[in-house]
């Protein structure tokens, strides 16, 4: 026993580094607390050492603490992507005047966003029924105070409310549904319960209710359709800053543990002639068609709503919906190639949904403004960061050369291989009704003359180092993206149980 737990804290080191920088700045905070950018910098640092200690995991395939928690490449995938944003994420924050402004509680807000990176890791390689809860609740716990900490706002204070409400009430249905999987079953360890499934003695009714259940959680987590009623609120009323975090990390979280989930507990191993890197469903439940609903009625509604939206967090909100359901297409794929899709889209989407929220938040903190009339002539205000921008919204959109072109074409690609021939025509017509609404940011930034007492942006050196730190790679990868999708595929060599 001792030699086990001795094993696993070697493999957690992760999540112990971020425990332990969790810990320093919350003491820290104490002892600094008219210097908050120590805590920014000790949390900086202690995130830089996960994501160290996390790609020293690769190549790794085993799980720790009697199966509570895997550590594979498709958690060591994940993790390196919620780090990479969480340290683009406190970058940011140096720069953001909501932040800034409220130093008596800045150090708060640099240890909350490491606990909220540790409830993410601990997502990404939860293994155990219990462990997705506990894993879940953390993460929830850390960004309903975050996304009311500026409470100086008039709409920060209902946005933390409405997602403490909404996190409540999903969580307990998904808690509900997971306790009816164990009493099916008897076993909390995902391979477990994959093993009672493929006994076949189930109720199939009983088990479809504790799926639709727990896919209420999951659906809560990823902002899909209808779960996802907090979203614009929620982006609206929280920093930039937080925003950008939540529709990035805390998106891939959900699909990561989503897509463990679902594809450790129902896939089913006894089905001969599959093609390699194909699977299928244990008892029948053919759960990817529900996915395939959500995945639909996600992208259509963001998108539409999006067209309606003047606010640009509001907007980028929507778009973060939208986004959410064609990620979901890939889920729905019964192959890796739809997961490995996903994943090359997430890194993709990183880059491009910061490095947009990025621009918004700088342009905010010189105008005081988020709405779209006020960016008229922000091209010729601010050229380089307006030339960013377009760069941003071609690939929100999906359109070559961009990284968002090759993160789509990889996901059609899964799709139209499987046959889901009316899911890619849908998710191609959604692609078209967003280039309307990122068009119109663009129109104002360059085909609208500026106001006449408008003046020219300018930018610090760092700043605008941060804008081509996203912008260049949103750019090479839509020409290369060879070593995202081979890190991608590498990672679902040894997921799950084959």
């Amino acid at each position: 026993m001792m030699q086990h737990i001795v094993t696993s804290l070697g493999l957690f080191l992760p999540e112990i580094a971020l425990t332990v920088t969790f810990c320093v700045a919350l003491i820290a905070t104490l002892i600094v607390r008219k210097r908050p950018a120590i805590v920014g910098v000790l949390a900086f640092l202690g995130v830089t050492i996960a994501l160290v200690l996390t790609l020293n995991q690769a190549g790794t395939g085993t799980t720790i603490f009697s199966g509570m928690v895997a550590v594979d490449p498709y958690a060591v995938f994940f993790k390196a992507l919620m780090a990479v944003t969480a340290l683009f994420i406190i970058a940011f924050s140096f720069y953001s005047a909501e932040v800034q402004n409220t130093v008596r509680r800045m150090g708060e807000y640099y240890t909350l966003l490491v606990g909220l990176t540790l409830g993410m890791f601990l997502m990404a390689g939860a293994n155990n029924l219990l462990m997705m809860v506990l894993a879940l609740e953390l993460t929830s716990l850390s960004s309903y105070v975050l996304a009311g900490y500026t409470k100086e706002a008039p709409d920060s204070s209902e946005a933390s409310l409405k997602y403490i409400i909404y996190g409540a009430l999903s969580s307990g249905v998904m808690l509900y549904g997971i306790s009816l999987l164990y009493g099916l079953t008897g076993a909390l360890e995902l391979r477990m319960v994959n093993a009672s499934l493929a006994m076949g003695v189930l109720n199939p009714y009983a088990l479809l209710v504790a799926v639709v259940l727990i896919l209420v959680g999951f659906g809560y987590k990823i902002s899909a359709v209808p779960f996802h009623f907090w979203t614009p609120d929620v982006y609206e009323g929280a920093p930039i800053t937080i925003t950008a975090f939540l529709s990035v990390a805390s998106k891939a979280a959900g699909f990561a543990m989503m897509i463990r989930f679902f594809k450790v507990v129902f896939i089913d191993t006894s089905v001969a002639g599959l093609a390699p890197g194909m699977w299928a469903t244990v008892q029948g439940v053919e759960w990817n068609k529900i996915i395939a609903i959500l995945s639909v009625l996600t992208m259509t509604l963001g998108n539409l709503v999006a067209v309606w939206q003047n606010n640009l967090k509001r907007l980028l909100a929507y778009s973060s919906i939208a986004h959410a359901g064609y990620m979901l297409m890939g889920v729905v794929v019964l192959s890796d190639k739809g997961l490995a899709a996903v994943m090359v889209y997430f890194v993709m989407y990183l880059l491009m949904n910061l490095g947009a929220f990025l621009v918004v938040m700088l342009i905010a903190n010189k105008t005081g403004s988020e709405d779209i009339d006020d960016y008229k002539g922000m091209g010729f205000r601010t050229p380089l960061l307006g030339v960013a921008m377009t760069i941003f919204l071609i690939s929100l959109t999906g359109l070559p050369p961009m990284a968002g072109f090759i993160g789509k074409l990889y996901l059609f690609a899964a799709v139209i291989d499987a046959n889901w021939i009316w899911l890619a025509v849908v998710g191609a017509i959604n692609s078209v009704i967003s280039l309307y609404y990122y068009a119109r940011i663009f129109r104002n930034m360059f085909l609208r003359d500026p106001e006449p007492n408008a003046q020219a942006l300018t930018f610090s050196a760092l700043e605008t180092a941060l804008v081509l730190v996203l912008a260049i790679p949103t750019l090479y990868l839509g020409i290369f993206p060879g070593i995202v999708a081979d890190a991608a595929n590498a990672s679902l060599a040894m997921f799950g149980i084959r």
